[in-house]
């Protein structure tokens, strides 16, 4: 950090970039893209980023309850068989106990009062909604299936205020997602409040953009600066965005057609970097911004086609785990850039010291302000394949081999290896180092090195030795982890609450 120090207790802001994987988030900030706004750099100039941060669950729902909770997901209980967030206490309800005003913004359906992350928060907008106080017809998308049962259940959950219901309806169906996943909409929104905050300070705002989050829609404008000169964006739009048909072999895709998705990605982070850049605009109008600490994080990455995936399920890969994060604000950093391991785990604890609280709750990780060690053991879960193995059967033409997905994942990394393991039996170790694309499994005999003389390299013995001991650690891990309720992972249950309209089922 920078000789100066924080404010004792600051405004303090926690971004979700949803979906955003540090490797196509960096070059916002190294090359400045070809966005004119620059939020991400902004940022960076008045903090520290930090290159080496994971997540410690590929997807929205364990990742938020981590980064709500201070724990583990296998600890606050949230994940694909048990999508309730309902731990105690959660973060907003630490910070408004020491006295911060709290308020939620988010665009992410799963992320909402409804599952539980409502709590702690004086007020939490669901950006999917018109009006607040009328039905949350999002909830019928997540829990339905087909068109006749959501219908069915849109009749069910029509009470209350008739217009407002009505215009929540037509909202969400046909106006939300006409020009963005809702970035526009939030920033309007915080806006909005920003006088009444800044007149109470200090406050705790949590917002969770969603625009890297399939289906891509990027503006054309954009999306045509990413895109390879002769492929348009009109093609580009045509090429298949249902990870599910493409991972159960129903769809083959191409590798230009994974280029063009990938383009259709980078331009959506383009994009939010831009509304990241308004946002900070809101604050420097509201005289706020000086006064403001900001944490930024993705929640997860993406598989675009990377290790035969589309979205982000199944895996525990990098392209998942590895995800940006940037802590701004003044004395935290100017500029400053760190590459040691650090995780959204950390998170937690580091507003907690940015809010000056002593009175906290049990919490894994360790606060950036501290200085985090170099050799820790950072690792990651994945609890439940979602959708369910049977659910892709019932939807899908599977013409590869869905049922290896049938497993729960636990990985852990430490001095640039990781190993991973499954329920299922199997298990694979990767030198990050050498092999960052996750391509070699160690534990199959082979180097990932090029060099025909690797084998020599009297690093591999030191290798070896790390890989046998992160196995044995990973065991000791897992065994010690709570056990699930057996009720909670009845997969015909478990297939009530997916979530469609994020293309989850």
């Amino acid at each position: 950090m920078s000789d100066a120090t924080p404010p004792d207790r600051p405004n303090v802001v926690l971004v979700v970039m949803d979906t955003a994987r540090a490797a196509d988030t960096w070059p916002l900030l190294d090359d400045g893209g070809v966005s004119d706004g620059a939020g991400l750099a902004r940022l960076a100039a008045r903090g520290t980023t930090y290159r080496s941060a994971t997540a410690n669950a590929p997807w929205t729902v364990p990742s938020h309850g981590t980064l709500f909770s201070g724990v583990h997901p296998s600890v606050h209980g949230a994940h694909a068989d048990h999508t309730a967030f309902e731990y105690d206490p959660t973060l907003a309800g630490v910070l408004a106990d020491a006295g911060y005003r709290t308020l939620a913004v988010s665009n992410n359906t799963w992320i909402s009062d409804e599952f539980g992350y409502g709590r702690g928060f004086e007020e939490f907008v669901s950006t999917w909604q018109l009006f607040q106080d009328g039905v949350d017809f999002g909830q019928v998308a997540r829990t339905e299936s087909g068109a006749l049962n959501k219908l069915r259940g849109v009749a069910r959950k029509f009470s209350g205020n008739p217009v407002k219901n009505l215009a929540n309806l037509v909202y969400g169906q046909f106006f939300r997602k006409r020009n963005d996943d809702g970035a526009a909409r939030t920033n309007d929104i915080i806006a909005d409040r920003l006088p009444e905050l800044a007149a109470a300070e200090p406050f705790f705002l949590f917002v969770n953009y969603l625009e890297p989050h399939l289906e891509y829609r990027p503006p054309a404008a954009i999306a045509r600066e990413y895109l390879p000169e002769d492929l348009s964006f009109e093609e580009a739009m045509t090429v298949n965005q249902d990870a599910w048909a493409y991972i159960t072999g129903e769809v083959e895709m191409t590798d230009r057609e994974f280029e063009a998705l990938h383009a259709l990605y980078r331009a959506e982070l383009d994009y939010l970097d831009r509304r990241i850049d308004e946002l900070l605009d809101a604050f420097a109008d509201a005289g706020v911004l000086e006064e403001t600490v900001f944490v930024v994080v993705g929640d997860h990455g993406e598989n675009v086609g990377n290790h035969g995936l589309m979205d982000h399920q199944y895996s525990l890969h990098e392209t998942l785990l590895h995800v940006p994060m940037i802590l701004s604000g003044p004395g935290l950093g100017d500029g400053r850039t760190v590459d040691r391991p650090v995780q959204l785990l950390d998170v937690f604890p580091t507003l907690l010291d940015l809010a000056s609280i002593d009175d906290r709750p049990k919490y894994t990780g360790e606060s950036l302000l501290d200085g985090v060690p170099t050799d820790r053991a950072l690792y990651a879960e994945y609890l439940a394949p979602q959708p369910a193995v049977e659910t892709l059967r019932e939807r899908y033409d599977c013409r590869r081999d869905v049922d290896r997905y049938d497993r729960r994942l636990w990985a852990v990394r430490r001095d640039g290896a990781k190993r991973v393991h499954g329920s299922d039996g199997n298990q694979w170790a990767f030198d990050l180092e050498r092999d960052p694309g996750e391509t070699t499994n160690l534990l199959d005999g082979d180097d990932p090195s090029d060099d025909p003389g690797a084998g020599d390299d009297p690093d591999d013995g030191t290798r070896a030795e790390t890989v046998a001991e992160l196995g044995e650690m990973l065991e000791e891990w897992v065994a010690s982890r709570p056990s699930l309720d057996a009720s909670k992972v009845n997969v015909d249950d478990a297939t009530q609450d997916r979530l469609e309209d994020l293309g989850y089922l």
